[in-house]
């Protein structure tokens, strides 16, 4: 009895959704016909306050412009503060907004003023001075742009209680090509909104002068009473400041039906709605049929898209017969591509397309399959791949024949991505774990390699004491057999004075590698470390000989380039001295594989194997509180691949090298609040630059340009 009932509502329901969709669009019709109607209106009220913004802006422009044309005529013949002031009142009789005209000179000292006498003076209760620094902000950027400058707008409070927003504007006076002073005008918002816009523009409308966030800053006349307000808002961009005109209309909403057409499609429409009421009544039975199976329909479909795992479902032939959208989502293909589609399937990959087909082949082969599971490969539609799990059971339908294979996948690539994410954790551990053993192998070492050195620095003590005492013996020789030899005749042999100076540099290397250990103990242990006022002089005298033994062997020529203004620099000597000799090796041993590359000019701009180190200011003038210190070398430059972990822990591109060098180099510039970075050096090599901070601030005024330049090759 139902199955008729069902072929009549199927029947019935292109016609009930045609009354319906026809009612809709009455409805619509009405509804649009009086809400265009009421837009247009409101529109066209909208257009027109945006049209007067606009003109405002350009009024308030105009006059401010004629008003800077007005203040360069009061200089036009160079006159005296006395002369000044009557032209400067008169200009302020004429000009409303202007509250106090200013002559300053080229210090901004103030030569004179006169203040508007249609108000009391408006720094009479806040003071002049007290806004000196805000003046002076705006007349050094009039002074950077060569023209008139407008400073942010600020409240001045009078005498009566009251207050005014007020902007001043800082224009540069030049005479003959020189800045001769400045000219000051102070300026009433109120006063600019009454005095640069036309009246017919405000007219039954709140004008305003507001701040970004919507502030009043100032407010001139009142808008007429209505059930609407219609903003329109403007920028006003003066050099220096920039303030938000914003203008306020309240005016009544138009009529709920503007004409006689509105009304009659109205009625027309009501007349209609009565018809479709009473097909109402026959289609609700009909309706509600529909109704609970649409229920029921979307109930099944919200089921099946909601799950997260891909559902397959196959025939006995290997055709697709029902995919769930996770699937299709998953392998990014519609539902009409993979429907009925047999081996191949779409999403194999084509280098495993072979394998798969087999494994299938064999399967379809079987009756009832056992469910299982496994792991396999899908592509996207992009060509991508992606890891699945593949769980398969056979399909067996209500009466328990076998139909086909029902398969559930799930992808798997995230799991994968926390799986490499967890082996990369475990790399990193790793690498800390090796930095936590060199850590320990430093302190082991600073420890055993103390008494080494202290013997050495005996030993190399001891000789030199030996030294004097036959320098001395052979002195007392000489006095005695002076009589026989010469007057001029040598008193040591120069053999002594060089075993002396060989003596003196090993007590003072073993000296350093002392302090070096001991800086690098106290670099591991994290212990505070003394910082002292070292001149770069110093630290260059300290690792010269090192070097230059380095630039014989290698054949570089050293130049330094020292700024004689430099300060001494706060720092930890030692382990400072150890980045600049870490940094020229560096820059000597890059310059060994380069070629040379030949360059047309003069000698000097050749490129041949020279490192230099240049010491200066962190900047131009002399108030720096940094200094900088450059490797320039002429090596092949430092390749893009090794740029990206050229300061990693354990990178490094050389055969015998750790890796740590930069590193450690860079941890210590950063320990002393500077910086260690790279750039490339024209037509080849690189520069390695750090600073450091200056040990007390230099005097204002001393100057110092002059650079020494020293050449050392071989015997320097």
């Amino acid at each position: 009895m139902k199955f008729p009932r069902l072929s009549g509502i199927d029947r019935a329901s292109p016609r009930g959704s045609l009354w319906v969709l026809l009612m809709v669009l009455v409805l619509a019709l009405l509804g649009s016909l009086v809400w265009l109607a009421g837009r247009y209106e409101s529109s066209r009220v909208q257009s027109r306050l945006e049209r007067n913004a606009v003109e405002i802006v350009s009024d308030i422009r105009s006059g401010l412009t004629r008003n800077i044309q007005t203040f360069q005529a009061l200089y036009a013949s160079e006159p005296t503060p006395d002369a000044w002031h009557g032209p400067a009142v008169g200009l302020l009789r004429e000009h409303r907004e202007i509250l106090r005209l200013e002559w300053r000179n080229e210090a901004l000292q103030l030569l004179s003023y006169v203040e508007t006498p249609y108000r009391t003076p408006v720094f009479e209760r806040l003071g002049r001075d007290r806004l000196a620094a805000d003046l002076s902000v705006t007349c050094n950027a009039a002074r950077r742009l060569s023209g008139a400058t407008y400073s942010a707008s600020y409240f001045a409070p009078q005498a009566d209680g009251m207050g005014l927003e007020v902007m001043d504007m800082c224009q540069p006076v030049v005479v003959g090509g020189r800045l001769t002073g400045y000219i000051v005008a102070s300026y009433s918002l109120q006063d600019i909104l009454g005095e640069l816009v036309g009246k017919q523009l405000v007219r039954g409308i709140t004008l305003s002068f507001t701040e970004a966030d919507g502030t009043r800053l100032a407010l001139q006349g009142v808008a007429s009473r209505g059930n609407r307000i219609f903003v329109a808002r403007e920028l006003l961009d003066l050099p220096g400041n920039t303030l938000v005109i914003r203008m306020d209309s309240r005016l009544g909403t138009p009529a709920l039906f503007p004409n006689v057409l509105t009304a009659l499609v109205t009625a027309m429409s009501l007349a209609l709605l009565a018809v479709l009421f009473l097909l109402a009544r026959d289609m609700r039975r009909r309706l509600k049929v529909e109704h609970d199976l649409g229920e029921a329909l979307a109930f099944r479909k919200a089921m099946e898209d909601s799950l997260l795992t891909g559902l397959r479902a196959r025939d006995l032939q290997g055709r697709i017969t029902y995919v769930n959208p996770a699937f299709c989502k998953m392998v990014g293909l519609q539902p009409s591509e993979l429907l009925n589609h047999g081996f191949p399937s779409p999403y194999w990959p084509p280098e495993l397309a072979s394998a798969y087909q087999q494994r299938q082949e064999t399967r379809l082969a079987g009756n009832h399959s056992p469910r299982e599971s496994h792991e396999s490969v899908f592509m996207r539609q992009d060509g991508t791949r992606f890891p699945v799990l593949i769980m398969e059971a056979p399909l067996v339908n209500a009466v328990g024949k076998h139909t086909g294979w029902m398969s559930a996948i799930l992808d798997v690539s995230e799991q994968r991505r926390i799986e490499e994410i967890s082996r990369a954790s475990q790399d990193r551990l790793q690498a800390s774990a090796r930095l936590a053993m060199v850590g320990e192998m430093a302190s082991l070492l600073s420890h055993e390699l103390n008494q080494p050195l202290a013997a050495i620095s005996s030993y190399a003590t001891g000789s030199l004491n030996l030294l004097r005492g036959e320098i001395e013996a052979e002195r007392t020789s000489a006095a005695q057999t002076a009589v026989c030899q010469p007057a001029d005749g040598p008193v040591a042999p120069p053999l002594f004075d060089d075993l002396q100076l060989a003596m003196r540099r090993i007590a003072e290397q073993a000296e350093r590698a002392g302090k070096v250990i001991k800086s690098v103990h106290d670099f591991v242990r994290r212990r505070e470390r003394v910082r002292e006022a070292v001149a770069p002089q110093s630290l260059l005298d300290a690792i010269m000989p090192l070097v230059i033994l380095q630039s014989r062997k290698l054949e570089v020529r050293v130049v330094i380039e020292l700024a004689q203004d430099c300060p001494p620099v706060l720092c930890d000597r030692t382990m400072v001295e150890q980045v600049l000799l870490n940094l020229s090796r560096n820059g000597m041993q890059a310059m060994q594989g380069a070629e040379e590359t030949p360059v047309v000019g003069p000698p000097s701009d050749r490129c041949d194997r020279v490192l230099t180190l240049r010491i200066r200011l962190a900047a131009s003038n002399m108030q720096s509180r940094w200094v900088e210190f450059a490797v320039i070398d002429r090596g092949e430059g430092i390749s893009t691949e090794a740029a990206k972990q050229l300061f990693t822990p354990f990178f490094t591109t050389k055969e015998e090298g750790m890796g740590l060098g930069l590193s450690l180099c860079r941890t210590v510039i950063e320990q002393h609040g500077g910086f260690l970075g790279y750039e490339a050096a024209p037509p080849q090599g690189t520069i390695f630059t750090f600073t450091l901070p200056v040990a007390w601030v230099r005097k204002a005024g001393t100057t110092a340009q002059d650079v020494r330049e020293k050449s050392c090759h071989g015997t320097d």
